[in-house]
């Protein structure tokens, strides 16, 4: 099966932003918004974003570091690594699911889209994820491994949309005691899903890092296609 994809500007106030944009063989569908991690919008996040495509839905995988270096790519590893944490670091969070909310606009502003507008987030990507749901912008959000969340907790009573999180029990960046005050304040949701993975570290869904776990991103991405449709 074979996806369209190009650049697109997303509106911005005065200003604009890119995005790479899939569609579906079809053509149209529900959309999903993918957000990267803190290596830009590169060529995995291409590939996840064309998967979607593949899947039936809209994809679109904002340049979220567009207010500090517009159209960065980078690698998984050395001074590639220490660039996305300084471009994370100067990159304002508040801007940033701002730029969320402008892209699920932009999406819904498109004649391809024809149903509702989810958030997927990896690393980074998870925690605007989270935020962008708590801001009301998306009508589901999931998150990858999204650092930080555990610190906005605050927000956990703004978020009104279903909410699926994937965790690896590896992941050092992400202690499960992390995880488990996640799960303590949407207990009661049903419609708030964790998902926890086995031998499974940080980055568990990348086939370009060390870390990638082939077993473990087939299952999350079932789970999330799953997810979807019963919530889309």
């Amino acid at each position: 099966m074979t996806t369209t994809s190009r650049w697109i500007d997303i509106p911005a106030g005065n200003d604009n932003f890119g995005g790479y944009l899939a569609l579906p063989k079809g053509g149209k569908g529900p959309a999903v918004i993918i957000i990267q991690e803190i290596f830009g919008v590169n060529g995995h996040i291409r590939s996840v974003a064309d998967q979607y495509a593949q899947d039936g839905y809209v994809a679109l995988a904002p340049d979220v570091f567009w207010r500090v270096q517009p159209r960065v790519e980078l690698t998984y590893d050395g001074k590639d690594r220490e660039k996305g944490i300084e471009l994370m670091q100067k990159t304002k969070l508040d801007d940033a699911v701002a730029d969320i909310g402008a892209a699920a606009a932009a999406l819904r502003a498109l004649p391809e889209v024809t149903g509702k507008v989810a958030a997927i987030g990896y690393c980074f990507g998870g925690r605007l994820a989270y935020l962008a749901a708590a801001a009301g912008s998306v009508d589901a959000a999931i998150a990858y491994y999204g650092g930080g969340i555990h610190t906005h907790l605050d927000q956990a009573a703004n978020v009104k949309v279903p909410m699926q999180f994937h965790y690896g029990e590896l992941d050092a960046h992400i202690p499960l005691s992390d995880v488990g005050q996640i799960q303590e304040r949407f207990a009661g949701r049903d419609d708030v899903q964790f998902n926890i993975y086995p031998n499974a570290d940080h980055g568990f869904n990348c086939s370009e890092r060390a870390s990638y776990n082939q077993r473990a991103s087939a299952l999350a991405h079932g789970r999330t296609l799953t997810f979807l449709g019963e919530r889309m």
